[in-house]
């Protein structure tokens, strides 16, 4: 599956939000767009796996310690990056 059909697009405007201080209305859209990511991997080679699993709690300390900034550099540039480099 490609990055066209995985709405990079939204995880970009998710990130957007972080880095404009709106955290609530980010986290809100975050635990979708997460959602939908753990159904894509859990299709992926176990390497990819375990990649998101690790990018994940690093997200989720971000996130714990409200390091929107830094929650925002991992989905925009760490997760994008898994996704569209995930075998199809």
């Amino acid at each position: 599956m490609k990055h066209q059909a995985i709405g990079i697009e939204e995880y970009r405007q998710c990130a957007g939000l972080f880095r404009l201080g709106r955290d609530v209305e980010a986290a809100l859209n975050m635990v979708d767009l997460f959602d939908e990511a753990q159904r894509l991997f859990l299709q992926a080679p176990q390497d990819v796996q375990q990649a998101w699993a690790s990018l994940l709690r690093q997200m989720l300390a971000c996130q714990e310690r409200q390091d929107w900034l830094g929650l925002a550099d991992f989905m925009e540039y760490e997760l994008i990056e898994l996704l569209e480099n995930m075998p199809a």
